[in-house]
């Protein structure tokens, strides 16, 4: 038995939880070994009646992941457990966790102090208990080996994908707009963003559209004044089917990131048919290699520049179309969850007693 610590159902969607959840999907679908747990507060109950999710205990948070979950797979003999989001009961050892990068590390001002001292504090002691170790990228997992000195060769790396929603063939549009997909943390580089687009705006009849809300986790850009501007729309949080329109309709999407440990909205937008133009920063040039055009994210007229050359080339925006719809390709949660399920089994084949000790103090 496989057991998942599910607690990203009782947590708003982002990134991180949505890797968690598709991945789970796919799982499910090419196992019968695994169960899925979690707290009692869930907040997406699709996905937990699609899992089968098995709820349990009196608290919620860090208290029952840190508590409660352990005592629970205590009771069921410490079976492997697979955690698919950044924090995981610390003292359990038979366990595969993940970490998708270490931004916190490299751009605290972007956290808040609570989440910052909380990684800081649980992080190092969560690794030197676990069997080995998730990532979402070669850069995420270089970043973590060498920051916290932790071996690559425990390090498995498993890519985001598009959902299947953005997936499907699309027809182009005409365009009016240039997009943004993130949570206007400070190391998304919202600021600069605006300073380029301030620079091109009087030239082109188009609009810059901000998709993304903010995230207690995150410290945030204000963006109102900015934005006060009538050619700036702040669209907020969407639903994935008017974000599939937002990319379809869009002349490109624009990642003027300082760092990702992915940048998964650059593959979603490129599974649509949808340009990408991006910062050179951490893993982005890593994941999308030739398909979009790269600026300096802390140089505001290379942002400016990039923006107007793919408003004014239409055969630039046709060819990273191509591109881009070749790239994305590459990744998909099937074929992800797939390299996942392989490794368990060799982590399972291969299991210790002293790698079955808990070290937790019941």
């Amino acid at each position: 038995m496989i057991v998942i610590n599910a607690r990203f159902l009782c947590q708003e969607t982002t990134g991180v939880q949505r890797f968690a959840e598709q991945i789970c999907y796919e799982l499910n679908r090419l196992r019968t070994d695994i169960v899925f747990v979690a707290p009692m507060n869930i907040v997406n109950h699709a996905g937990a009646k699609k899992l089968g999710i098995q709820t349990f205990g009196r608290f919620s948070g860090h208290l029952w992941e840190q508590l409660e979950l352990p005592r629970y797979l205590h009771t069921l003999g410490s079976p492997l457990l697979v955690t698919l989001t950044n924090t995981a009961p610390i003292l359990y050892k038979n366990q595969v966790a993940t970490h998708h990068d270490i931004s916190y590390i490299r751009h605290p001002e972007s956290y808040s102090r609570a989440f910052r001292s909380t990684y800081k504090l649980m992080t190092p002691i969560l690794l030197r208990n676990i069997r080995s170790l998730i990532t979402v990228s070669q850069f995420s997992a270089t970043e973590i080996s060498n920051y916290y000195n932790y071996p690559m060769d425990k390090i498995m790396v498993i890519g985001n994908a598009p959902s299947k929603i953005f997936a499907e063939p699309q027809e182009v549009r005409d365009s009016s707009f240039l997009l943004a997909v993130s949570t206007p943390a400070p190391h998304k580089n919202f600021a600069n963003l605006l300073q380029a687009f301030n620079q091109i705006r009087h030239l082109f009849d188009v609009e810059l559209r901000i998709v993304g809300g903010h995230n207690k986790s995150f410290a945030h850009v204000e963006l109102s004044t900015e934005a006060s501007q009538h050619q700036v729309k702040l669209l907020g949080r969407i639903s994935d089917a008017e974000l599939l329109d937002q990319y379809q309709g869009a002349y490109a999407l624009v990642v003027p990131s300082l760092y990702e440990g992915f940048g998964l909205p650059a593959i979603e937008a490129q599974a649509c048919g949808c340009p990408v133009i991006s910062s050179n920063a951490a893993s982005l040039p890593e994941i999308m290699q030739k398909s979009a055009v790269f600026f300096d994210p802390l140089d505001v007229s290379s942002i400016a520049g990039a923006m107007a050359e793919i408003l004014t080339n239409q055969a630039l925006r046709q060819r990273l179309r191509a591109e881009g719809l070749v790239n994305s390709a590459r990744y998909s949660w099937d074929a992800s969850a797939l390299k996942l399920s392989n490794y368990l089994d060799g982590l399972i084949a291969n299991q210790t007693p002293d790698e079955l000790s808990q070290g937790f103090p019941y």
